[in-house]
């Protein structure tokens, strides 16, 4: 198996395994700040006994190496999961991850603002069309809940795609230890917010089994997975994520996306796999 194969073979089980994210935080009934609390604490417990276990060295050079932005990351990436988590118990699943998908465009403006690193044609292309499918979602007439979800899906894309942008300049941060360090920072503005951090046994172990297993360790294959493939290949595989995370809450919980977000939602998917498309053949 060579290593292009294997890059896509592993970012596709870490995304194929982030996608339950959304059924997971609508199988719960707590609230998105005592959720988030909860989640944040297992992400680092998981992600520091396998700092301990398999990267020790790591944790002496974290504070040797870019810790502003290792930390300003952390703190974007925890503010987003918080958003997430609120936006997927305000709307349905669908409208969430169809908005998150819009991520590259704002990447793209972000590396512009900060680094002066010019847009390209097709992403100028793809923005409009991004722009059209986000517009038809946002005129869904569901009511002030489900406008509330598609603005919070909004900024959890803005401050992900923030992240992601200083990330993509600063390689040298080990991936382990910010997610480590995101669920820290996730804990502490949850904590801050929230009315109560009560929960029941039932609740508390789905968010464990989310928190210990499925958010860090996909995470984890998909930076390691994006170590060999390039960055088009992991737009397109992201697709995944949009597409199976409605399709596992619908067969768990038959919660049906309205006809706005199937027409925006097609739009948005088409231009994702159109542009993927196009920088592959490119490349």
């Amino acid at each position: 198996m060579n290593n292009n194969t294997k890059g896509i073979l592993i970012t596709a089980l870490g995304v194929f395994i982030m996608s339950l994210e959304s059924l997971f935080i609508k199988l719960t009934s707590v609230s998105a700040f005592t959720f988030s609390f909860y989640l944040g604490i297992f992400m680092f417990v998981s992600m520091f006994f396998f700092l301990i276990l398999k990267q020790r060295d790591i944790i002496r050079d974290i504070t040797k190496t870019s810790f502003y932005i290792f930390l300003l990351s952390a703190i974007l990436m925890g503010s987003a999961n918080i958003f997430f988590i609120w936006a997927i118990k305000s709307t349905t699943a669908a409208n969430v991850v169809l908005i998150i998908g819009t991520g590259a465009l704002f990447t793209s403006f972000f590396s512009y603002l900060f680094y002066k690193e010019r847009i390209k044609i097709n992403v100028l292309i793809a923005s409009f069309f991004m722009i059209l499918g986000l517009l038809i979602i946002f005129n869904d007439k569901l009511g002030l809940g489900n406008l509330k979800g598609n603005l919070l899906a909004l900024l959890c894309t803005i401050t992900f795609s923030l992240s992601f942008v200083f990330m993509s300049k600063y390689t040298n941060i080990n991936r382990v230890a910010l997610t480590g360090m995101t669920g820290i920072s996730l804990a502490l503005i949850a904590f801050f917010v929230s009315d109560t951090i009560s929960i029941d046994l039932y609740n508390l172990g789905v968010v464990a089994l989310m928190g210990l297993i499925i958010t860090p360790y996909s995470r984890v294959l998909i930076f390691n997975g994006t170590k060999f493939i390039n960055a088009s290949e992991v737009s397109l595989l992201m697709i995944i994520e949009t597409v199976m995370a409605p399709v596992w809450v619908w067969m768990v919980l038959k919660e049906v996306p309205s006809t706005y977000t199937f027409m925006g939602g097609s739009i948005i998917l088409l231009t994702l796999i159109a542009n993927s498309i196009y920088i592959m053949k490119k490349e």
